[in-house]
């Protein structure tokens, strides 16, 4: 499988990580570590010495219950640090993780190749019509509800069917837009529990039914932390144990805090493949 992102072809025969990059003061894990642009800019070359593949820039912290943040503000933290990437590294893949359709345009024009929308479209109308738009590729999330108040008992009758769905008529809209070049994320913990967060784990592999890559960002995330009793800081081998079912289950992108222990991950599971002749995730 190979995703075009902009004029670069992501290889995706074998899986790619993605590097977490948040300018934010109030991520949930790294909030204030790279709030400013020589940290950034040290983070992303951190990113890309242990192998992953793309970036992936926030401005905008999508934490349950984070602060509202303006335009003007999250345009701020990205697009220096995004144009400065851009120009050290010219040829890796960065994303920008937004839900407005206004800094996507503005991403996209400084050279971003992927746009991160945790909200699937809901969240600003004119999305979808901006990203189709464009040359980048579109990370189609889903989520019950906002960053504020998702977290907020939520609730489904049938999480697999119901994400399934929503990921159906999202897709159809986008198509009938032109828009080809589609990357699928469940959003675990964007309004679900962790009992739902577990049951879209265990069937990832009937997303892959639409034909587009799946992308699963766990890392350091509450469906990891509320199992094993862990905080964000200690929850690395979690993370990684989380990650491998979903490799298993048909992901072809892991989001992740920690590059190098993903990418070991991918490279432990694919050999085991190997020996026994399966095929590789």
């Amino acid at each position: 499988m190979k995703l075009t992102c902009c004029d670069k072809i992501l290889d995706l025969s074998y899986p790619a990580v993605m590097g977490i990059l948040n300018t934010t003061p109030d991520s949930f894990y790294d909030g204030g570590n790279y709030f400013s642009e020589k940290k950034s800019m040290k983070r992303a070359e951190e990113i890309i010495s242990e192998g992953a593949a793309i970036i992936d820039i926030g401005g905008y912290s999508t934490r349950p219950g984070a602060k509202h943040v303006s335009l003007a503000e999250e345009l701020k933290r990205i697009l220096p640090v995004l144009k400065v990437i851009r120009k050290k590294f010219p040829r890796i893949i960065i994303s920008v993780d937004t839900f407005r359709s206004e800094a996507a345009k503005q991403s996209y024009e400084e050279g971003a190749d992927i746009i991160n929308d945790i909200s699937g479209g809901t969240m600003d109308k004119k999305m979808f019509a901006v990203v189709s738009k464009i040359k980048s590729a579109y990370v189609l999330t889903h989520i019950q509800g906002t960053p504020r108040t998702m977290q907020k008992n939520p609730r489904f009758n049938n999480v697999v069917q119901e994400v399934l769905s929503f990921f159906s008529q999202k897709i159809t809209a986008l198509k009938t837009s032109g828009k080809k070049n589609i990357i699928l994320d469940v959003g675990f913990g964007f309004g679900k529990t962790t009992e739902h967060n577990y049951e879209l784990l265990n069937n990832l592999s009937r997303f892959t039914a639409f034909g587009f890559p799946i992308l699963a960002g766990v890392s350091r995330k509450s469906i990891i932390n509320k199992v094993i009793g862990t905080a964000p800081k200690n929850a690395l081998n979690g993370t990684t144990v989380v990650n491998t079912i979903a490799l298993m289950n048909g992901a072809n992108i892991l989001r992740v805090h920690d590059v190098k222990a993903a990418k070991e991950a991918v490279k432990i599971l694919n050999f085991a493949k190997d020996v026994n002749g399966m095929k590789r995730v």
